[in-house]
Order: C-alpha cells, then structure tokens, then sequence
C-alpha cells in the first residue's frame, strides 16, 4: 500500500558521506581525492545540520535563519548542506573592489560601499556596460537597486534593500566583473566556471557548481551552444596520450619489422617445414648482428612487450637465433617451435617482400604514421585560444580544419584529419538554433535540450522589459536562476519560483504582458514540436517541464504541466495542476484508442475537481498494491496519474498546439523505436525493470501519438511496427508479442478488462509483484 508518510532519515546521506570519505582515501588521481575530499566537507555539514535542527530536510526553506529565496547549497538527492551558494569567503574580485574603494574587506562594508555615490557609479557602468557575470542569483540583488534609483523609483529602491540588508554581512549582492570592465577588476573564472558577460546565452551546461551568465544583452534569441569555448578548450586539453595506442604504434613501426627481418633470416635455412643441416655462408654472423640491435631496440622501445612472451612467434625466433649463434644445438622441441613459427607467419601474411606482406605492412604504416589523439587535441586548443573563452563557435569549419603546412610543426603531419571524437568535442560550442543542434546530433537527449532550453527562455525574460539594461540583467539572473539545484521537497511543496527572488518581484512593474508574449509563445510552440520530434519515445524530463512552465506564463497561457514524480518520496497526494491536466487530456482523447487502450473513464474523470478524489481514482485504477515495497506501490500510483494526464502530451497539443511536421504516425512509428530498443536490454539484464519502465513509458507515447492519426494510418503505423519487431532478437518479438496483440485487440473494438483477448497485455512500467516481461519464458 501507498506510504501514508515520509520521514527523511540520515541513511541516505550517512551512504553519501561513505562514498565520498572512500574515494577521497584510495582514489589514484590526485583531483578526484580532493573533490571527495569536498564532497565529504559538504555531506558532514548536511549530517551536522540535520542533527542540530538547523537544516530541515523536505522544506522549501530547508536553512535555519534563510528565507526561502536565498539559494542554498544542494548537494546530490536535494540535501542542503546549511550553506548559502553566495556566502563563503569574499572572492577575488571582491577584495579588490574594497582595496580599491579604501573599505574593509568584509562583504557589509563592500555593501555600503555600493549605496554611496561612487559604488553606485560603478553599478551604472556595470549595467550600461554589461560586462558583468552573474553566477547565483543574489549577484544581481545591487544592480537591480541601482537601476531602480536611476529609474527614479526610490520607494522600491528602499523596499528591496530592507529586505535583502539583514544578510548583508553575509552574501554576495553584486556581480561578478568581467576582465577590463573596470580598473583592476579581476575575473571570477577561477571561482566558478565562468559565462562572459557579452557573448549572447552563456553557460548552456548545468553543472555541480554554479555556471556563470552574461549580462550584456543578448542576440539572436533562438541560438544556443551547449558549452562555451573555453570549456571545450578545457575538454581538449585534458586529453591524455592513449597507452594502448602508443603500444600499438610501437609494435606495427619497430617490433612487426625487426620480426620480419628475423624471419627472412631463417628462411634461409628452414623450408617445407624442416630446418637445414647446413648454414649459407655469413648466415651466423648476420644473426648476431640481428641480436645485437634486438638488444638496442629493446632498450629504446619499451612500451610493447609482446616480444618477450616466450610463447609469442617473434620470441621463438630471437631464442631460436641464440642458440644458434652460440653454437648450440636446437633440442627437439625448439626446433618444432621455430617450424610452426615460420610457416604460420608465412601462411598468416605471406613472405616478406611479397606482395600480399608488402600491402599488409603498407596498411600498417599509414595506421602506425597517424597523428595521436591527443596531439591533435592540443593543436585545436591552439587554434580556439584567440577566440572569446565565453561565447560559442558560429561555425565548427575552421577549428576542425586538416592540418596546414605551418602546423606540422607541431608533430602532426600536414592534411593530417581530425578524427570524429575530437570532432564530436568542438561541436559541443556550436552556436545554432536548437533544431539544428538536434538535427546533426550535437542535442543527444531530452535532457541535454533542458539544458539548453534557459538560453532561449532567457531571451524571452529579456524581450518583456523595454529598457534593455533591465532586460538583459533579469536574463542574466533568469540563467543563474536555473542553475539553482532542487531541493527534495515534502508535503507537495514547490520549489522556489523565480518571481519570488525579491530584486525580481522589485522590477515586476516595469515588465510588460505584452512585450515578448509572442515571442514566448512561439518559443513554446517550438520546443514542444522540437521535443516531441527529436525524442518522440522519451517522456518531457522535469527540467524541461519546468521551462515550458515558464515560457507559458510569459505567453499568458495556464497550462497544467505536471513533473515526474518521485516514488521514493511520494506521500500519496497530487497539487491541483494533475486533475486539471486530466480533463484537459478527457476533452482530447475520449473516445480514441488511448482512451480505449488504458480503460478510461473520462467522463467520469471530468468530475474530479479534487486533488484527493483524483488520487482515490488512481489508486483504484493501479489494483492491488500489496506483495510488494511501498516504493513500487508508489510508482505504480504515479504511472496511473500519468497515463490519465498522458504527462503533458496533450497539453502539448491544447491549448499549445503543437503540430509536428512529420505527422503523428511518424512519431508514433519512432517513439516504438524507443521501445523496441529498450526491450532489447531486458535479456540476461539483473537490472531489467528500469528499462522495462523506459519502454511501457515510449509505448504509452505510441498510443497517444496513434490516438491523433486517423483509422487507415493507425492500421499503417501497427503492420509497420509488427515488421519492426521482426527484425529484431526472438527474445524481443517473444516481450512485445502480447503487447501488440493487446493494441490490435483494442483497434477492432475489444477491450483489455473483459478477458476477450487472453493473449493480449496492457504495457505498464510499475509493477509490485514483478514485471511479466522480464520473465517470460
């Protein structure tokens, strides 16, 4: 049954703790010991905090003594640690500032410093400028005061500071300066992976730490990157030489030749499979000449070792030669070695200056004589080092270039190419519009879109404000925002709205309903279309959800969109939004095959205008609960709710209106690729239930995507992909067979509850008692 109540305890983070504190201890390489060691710093103060009430697990104001806008720091699971992300010691940049305004180095007297007339100054300059980085939030708290007192509106100028001075002392309300925005400023990017304050949609990819955003204005608001130049520079030059690699290069130029010299030297003495009485003459003495540079080379070259394994041909030779040299009889068995080792390596490649051996060792030169990876990574460094650290790439072309005459210098062949994987990595800065990230594959997954999608709301933030200093501040704490890390939250609380942020809700008046609402909705309507058509069988992950929700307030549209929920923390509850967002999905589907498909009573789900009546419906809908954990339980609960809400499809189509180019039989047609995909990793997988999970939430989007085709695609769309499932492992036709017999069921007007169809399944992800799939015989 579903648990009533959930208590964190300290189990999970005591586990945290454990990890962090073995890897900080044993790890090899010395950085990631010291990001443990940090990781243990952080999950001692979360177990220190929850034992002394100072941090409250599950509340959305989880720091002692913290309103709920001040940003805490998250670590993993959403425990805050107590620790304010814009507090710690003063930066860099702060010190100078106070040097330079003759101040104490103390963050209240930098403070006061900003409300004088000078530090003002310096604020104006900031804002007209934009060469400032906003990493967390509160760094844009000062700036939005002093546009306020140009702006004329003192009284909210006052209002703001009343309410952010009480932490003055405590956390850092001015931005970041960007190198030469002001005398001896100095940049963050040492403390925290830096944005430029310039370039348009800094900082597309989360990361652990906070990702700077610029400030200035930016352009073209439909073109992101997934990271900036400097941390693909940073990727590239992280690239370490490949030990295999080296080895393998050393065997194919120095070991591969030496031996085919040592066997056209017993070729002259051993033929049809027996070795000769008699040596030609000089045989001897060339043989040691060949020892003694074995001798040489083995002393230079020492990254293969192939060559002394006793039983390698190569070995056998040079052991063979030695006692012949020496004078030395070859005892019997020796002597049957040294045969086989020369007839396979003449039947393997052919004798040396033939021309089958002659082509092999050709092949094998133009391998071995490739540049290194790494030796090409490093000559693309050189190449990005005079582009902007901050910004995107336009173009990719000329990074990834061959390489020219002049560079050859650096050890790479001239004409030499760059290699995919390297390639892969510059692609990563390409500034372009979404859809062509997705197109040419640089967008992997839907996550990876969330991480992109703040850049373009970002845009949308800054067209709702005329004045464009405003406009690009309230962007650049927009991006900053979304790099806040979620809390884990209780009782159905929501995380920390950005409306909330009070230089935010200071500036609301000053931001127009009208003014970037159609570009947001034509934002909304893009991102929908270009998430269902780039990852039609994945379901929209809640970073996603959460830009959607945004961008549809700022086009004036309610929509109902309903994250993923936990059900580890699921208290058996759901917020308003989930019927809401049920009998939008009632006023689309009934009466189509996923109403039909599912067994939905939307007329009946029309007349739950309550949170706890709708999670009565879904709890009856997932039957029995017992025989298994409560997490199951849970999850079987949520996956009820989502198949009533289709989670956020239908509201894709009303009231967005979404309208994928393709049609919705192609995506249903690629949303079972999905499927089938995921059910292939189910044989011989211990792990199997996640990607069963995977595969019955792609199959649910088959279905609705299916519901909005007409009867003859539908019929199309089912023959298609019983074909597709014929062209994969028996195991897979043998999972999907009841799955599809079950939808066919219900094309023609059955149903799954009557026992009409005894072969056919409904394809659900949860289950308490074990997964059918993962066990059909």
């Amino acid at each position: 049954m579903v648990s009533p109540e959930v208590r964190v305890g300290a189990g999970y983070p005591f586990r945290q703790l454990a990890k962090a504190f073995t890897t900080a201890s044993s790890h090899e390489d010395d950085e990631t010991r010291r990001r443990a060691e940090e990781r243990v710093r952080r999950w001692e103060r979360v177990l220190t905090g929850m034992a002394d009430g100072t941090v409250t697990v599950g509340s959305r104001t989880p720091v002692a003594g913290l309103p709920a806008w001040v940003t805490p720091e998250v670590v993993r699971g959403g425990f805050a640690t107590g620790e304010a992300a814009a507090g710690g010691p003063l930066l860099p940049h702060e010190v100078e500032t106070c040097r330079r305004a003759g101040v104490p180095a103390d963050r209240y007297a930098l403070f006061r410093h900003h409300l004088t007339d000078a530090g003002l100054a310096e604020l104006y300059a900031l804002l007209d400028g934009g060469a400032y980085e906003v990493a967390v939030p509160e760094e844009a708290a000062l700036l939005t005061v002093a546009w306020l007192l140009r702006a004329g509106d003192r009284p909210a100028a006052l209002t703001l500071l009343e309410e952010i001075h009480p932490f003055a002392d405590r956390l850092r309300f001015t931005p970041r300066p960007t190198i030469g925005s002001a005398p001896g400023s100095v940049s963050a990017s040492d403390d925290a992976p830096a944005s430029g304050g310039a370039p348009a949609f800094d900082g597309a990819a989360a990361s652990d730490g906070a990702i700077a955003s610029g400030g200035a204005p930016a352009s073209g608001g439909e073109v992101v990157h997934r990271e900036t130049v400097g941390e693909v520079r940073a990727a590239l030059d992280g690239r370490r030489p490949n030990d295999a690699v080296a080895v393998m290069n050393e065997a194919l130029t120095v070991w591969n030749p030496f031996a085919d010299e040592l066997l056209t030297h017993w070729l002259e003495t051993v033929e049809s499979g027996r070795v000769a009485a008699t040596e030609p003459d000089g045989w001897r003495e060339r043989g040691a000449g060949l020892l003694a540079r074995y001798r040489e080379l083995a002393t230079v070259h020492t990254l293969c070792t192939k060559h002394r394994r006793p039983k390698e041909n190569l070995a056998i030779l040079r052991t063979a030669l030695e006692e012949a040299v020496a004078g030395r009889e070859l005892d019997p068995r020796l002597r049957g070695l040294l045969r086989h080792a020369v007839d396979s390596m003449v039947r393997r490649r052919g004798v040396p200056g033939s021309a089958r051996h002659i082509a092999l060792r050709t092949a094998q030169a133009v391998n071995a004589s490739r540049p290194a990876t790494h030796v090409l990574a490093q000559l693309l460094v050189a190449r990005l080092a005079d582009l902007p650290p901050d910004a995107g790439l336009p173009s990719v072309d000329a990074v990834v270039r061959p390489v020219t005459e002049e560079e050859s210098r650096t050890g790479a062949p001239a004409g030499a190419e760059v290699p995919d994987a390297l390639r892969r990595i510059v692609e990563r800065a390409l500034s372009a519009p979404i859809a062509t990230l997705v197109e040419r594959g640089i967008v992997t997954s839907a996550e990876v879109l969330a991480e992109l999608v703040p850049q373009l709301v970002a845009a949308t933030t800054a067209e709702a404000y005329e004045d464009t200093a405003l406009g690009a501040l309230m962007a650049a704490t927009y991006r900053a925002f979304r790099n806040r890390r979620s809390l884990l939250l209780l009782n159905l609380e929501r995380q920390v709205r950005l409306e909330e942020l009070p230089w935010v809700g200071a500036v609301t008046p000053y931001r127009s309903a009208t003014r970037g609402g159609g570009s947001a909705r034509t934002a909304l309507v893009r991102l929908g279309e270009l998430a269902l058509q780039g990852f039609p069988g994945t379901i929209l992950p809640n970073p996603l959800i959460r830009e959607l929700s945004t961008l549809s307030r700022q086009a004036s549209l309610d929509v109902p969109f309903t994250e993923e929920l936990a059900a580890d923390i699921f208290m058996g509850a759901f917020s308003p939004k989930f019927p809401r967002a049920a009998r939008l999905a009632a006023d689309l589907l009934e009466g189509t095959l996923y109403d039909r498909y599912y067994g939905i009573d939307y007329a009946a789900v029309r007349g739950l205008p309550e949170p706890d009546r709708f999670a009565a419906v879904c709890r009856a809908r997932a039957g029995d609960l017992a025989g298994g954990s409560w997490v199951a339980a849970n999850g079987t609960v949520i996956e009820q709710a989502q198949i009533l809400t289709t989670h956020n499809l239908a509201a894709l189509i009303h009231p967005i209106g979404v309208d994928p180019a393709g049609g919705w039989a192609d995506l249903a047609r690629r949303a079972f690729t999905t499927v089938c995909r995921c059910i292939a990793q189910v044989e011989g997988n211990r792990r199997s239930l996640g990607v069963i999970k995977d595969a019955a939430y792609a199959w649910r989007q088959v279905v609705f995507f299916l519901s909005l085709c007409g009867l003859e695609d539908q019929i199309t769309v089912i023959a298609g992909i019983q074909e597709e499932v014929r062209r994969h492992p028996e195991h897979v036709v043998r999972r999907l067979a009841p799955v599809l017999a079950g939808l066919r069921h219900v094309l023609v007007g059955g149903g799954l509850d009557d026992g009409s169809a005894p072969n056919a399944r409904r394809f659900t992800g949860w289950s308490t008692t074990g997964h059918w799939m993962r066990d059909v015989a």
